[in-house]
């Protein structure tokens, strides 16, 4: 499945939810997107846990 048949499900599922559920069911549904996709990108070995807790800079100084 093309990239661009995902991204149109997820916005008809966007779209759905904030017509019938209101901004709130919009919301929802964007962050358990979210979190699914994280998921996803764990599983597939393109994220590890570590990546979100390591400092950017490890003591260096940034310009």
């Amino acid at each position: 499945m093309s990239m661009a048949v995902v991204g149109m499900i997820a916005g008809m599922a966007l779209a759905f939810a904030g017509y019938f559920g209101g901004f709130g069911a919009f919301l929802l549904v964007a962050a358990l997107g979210f979190v699914g996709f994280v998921a996803g990108r764990f599983l597939d070995g393109d994220l590890e846990p570590g990546d979100f807790f390591r400092s950017r800079g490890r003591g260096e100084r940034h310009r």
